[in-house]
């Protein structure tokens, strides 16, 4: 039975959780501002970090001209791309789920 001290506690609950509003940083981002928190955003500059990491030492190699090396290079900065899009989907999947769970209404 819903009574309206545990819409109280639900809502409590949910501003908690929407506490931080940071800008995101994603240059991949599809939305301009997500609410996250800072470990969410820490761990997607490591993410772009290491796709830039790898792109450069991918143009490195090709300026040596060792084109394997740039191929799988490339390979893995795509690969990681992917994972990125993907781990961001199921993160935003998640926050709307949790959020279709608090009523509308009192």
């Amino acid at each position: 039975m819903i009574t309206r001290s545990n819409l109280a506690d639900q809502l409590r609950e949910y501003q908690i959780r929407s506490k931080y509003d940071w800008a995101s940083v994603s240059f991949f981002s599809s939305t301009a501002s997500v609410n996250s928190s800072r470990v969410d955003v820490v761990v997607l500059v490591i993410w772009e970090l290491f796709i830039l990491a790898f792109l450069v030492f991918s143009a490195v190699s090709l300026y040596f001209r060792y084109m394997r090396l740039a191929f799988c290079l490339i390979c893995i900065g795509i690969l990681l791309l992917v994972c990125l899009k993907i781990t961001k989907q199921v993160k935003l999947a998640r926050k709307r789920k949790r959020r279709m769970l608090l009523p509308l209404s009192m």
